[in-house]
């Protein structure tokens, strides 16, 4: 037996720490140095531009009336209780799983801490063309979407190609 596979999936934590730290340091950047609704041209499709966002994904509930904030709240508090469960089940050499989940925590918790915080979320990621345009998203967004594009990965080719192998 390995040293990683004696140990849990928790050891991953790392990559949530720095994906949320990652997160927090961008949208304390964007808020510090620019105005709401405030756009910067980075290239001919992309901008930074400063949005609050009082609902979920594609702004999903943002004209609720406020009780999205506690209820999206508890959603991402549930969801990273049963990720860190899930982790600490896990063997730490179950690295696309592992790294899925600390991923997908990353985001949620970086999310709910602007939701706590100021009572929506930080936006500035800003992908258009022409008169179309994508919604604004953050670094937890995309460790969201790409913990969830691993979590697909591993259902197709997961531990069973592995386990033919053995």
């Amino acid at each position: 037996m390995t040293n990683t596979t004696q140990k849990s999936g928790l050891v991953w934590l790392w990559l949530s720490l720095l994906l949320f730290a990652v997160d927090y340091v961008t949208k304390a950047v964007v808020v510090a140095n620019m105005e709401l609704y405030e756009s910067i041209e980075i290239l001919p499709f992309f901008n930074f531009t400063y949005m609050h966002n009082y609902g979920a994904a594609f702004s999903f509930l943002s004209e609720a009336g406020g009780w999205q904030r506690w209820f999206l709240s508890l959603i991402a508090v549930s969801i990273s209780a049963l990720l860190l469960y899930w982790l600490k089940k896990l063997s730490a050499s179950s690295w696309v799983l592992c790294s899925a989940y600390s991923m997908v925590l990353a985001g949620a918790l970086g999310n709910l801490v602007d939701r706590l915080l100021h009572g929506y979320v930080i936006d500035f990621l800003h992908f258009y063309y022409q008169n179309w345009h994508y919604p604004a998203f953050n670094v937890a967004d995309m460790a969201i979407v790409g913990g969830a594009g691993l979590l697909i990965f591993d259902a197709f080719k997961g531990d069973k190609a592995q386990e033919k192998k053995a």
